[in-house]
């Protein structure tokens, strides 16, 4: 599975940004994570299945929502409230099975990263 992530980009402390990711066929689970300059990488969100189970990170405090699009095999993370502190580069992720983890050695598959700055 190859992946395609796009819509980072600069934003101010409280805007919105929307990530997209295109898979190159249909995969079970996709989703989020992220690194932040000196900082380990961190689980962001994923979504489960066609019915789309979500999970989110415990910092994401209901500020973030990951959506799926089954017929274009997309994943779609669209952030509101941003804060600085978000400021990383954020990777797609997918794997194989219908499956959560946080864990990131748990996704087969990582997209090539977009940067997301938030300014204060």
């Amino acid at each position: 599975v190859q992946l395609q992530a796009s819509g980072g980009g600069l934003v101010q402390a409280g805007g919105s940004l929307r990530l997209s990711c295109a898979a190159s066929f249909r995969i079970d689970t996709m989703g989020w994570f992220r690194q932040a300059p000196g900082k380990e990488r961190e689980f962001v969100a994923s979504i489960v299945g066609s019915g789309g189970v979500t999970n989110y990170g415990a910092f994401v405090q209901g500020r973030f929502t990951i959506s799926r699009d089954n017929a274009k095999n997309t994943v779609y993370l669209q952030m509101n409230s941003l804060e600085p502190e978000d400021t990383a580069v954020y990777y797609c992720v997918a794997v194989g099975r219908l499956e959560y983890s946080e864990n990131d050695r748990q996704y087969d598959y990582w997209g090539q990263g977009t940067l997301v700055t938030v300014s204060s």
